[in-house]
């Protein structure tokens, strides 16, 4: 299967059901960039709400901005690491969770991805901590 990244190739073995909103596996050439875990908090380090859905969406812009300084967008994303303070929450709210992931990243479901319940995040008030990887495609000189 293609995406919007003629770089990337996601990995769907014959015969596997196909995941829901993430690929099992992505393979990319290019120039890697790294995204450090982002929270839900606002370019100024700040929490503007202590709700859930408002920091997944805040978290996601964070990761989005960071990733256009590398001339990226949500299509070359080729991995994608959820920390969760609560499993519960995050699986009742998971309708929301998605709106707001194809709200802020658009439709970019060829990212292969993990989610983690930890027991704390390092600052206090933030519900969810997410990490990325993305490839972009070597430029070709003209």
């Amino acid at each position: 299967m293609d995406t919007s990244s003629s770089n990337k190739q996601v990995l769907q073995p014959a015969g596997w059901a196909q995941p829901r909103g993430y690929a099992n596996g992505v393979a990319a050439t290019g120039r890697t960039v790294f995204v450090a875990g982002q929270i839900g908090w606002n370019g100024a380090c700040q929490f503007d709400s202590d709700d859930f859905i408002d920091q997944v969406r805040q978290t996601l812009l964070n990761i989005k901005a960071i990733l256009q300084e590398a001339g990226a967008t949500p299509a070359h994303m080729t991995r994608m690491t959820w920390y969760l303070l609560d499993k519960k929450e995050y699986q009742a709210r998971g309708r929301e969770v998605g709106q707001v992931y194809r709200e802020v990243m658009g439709a970019e479901y060829g990212v292969a991805m993990a989610a983690v319940v930890v027991a704390g995040l390092m600052e206090d008030r933030a519900k969810v901590e997410i990490e990325v990887t993305a490839v972009l495609p070597v430029a070709v000189p003209v």
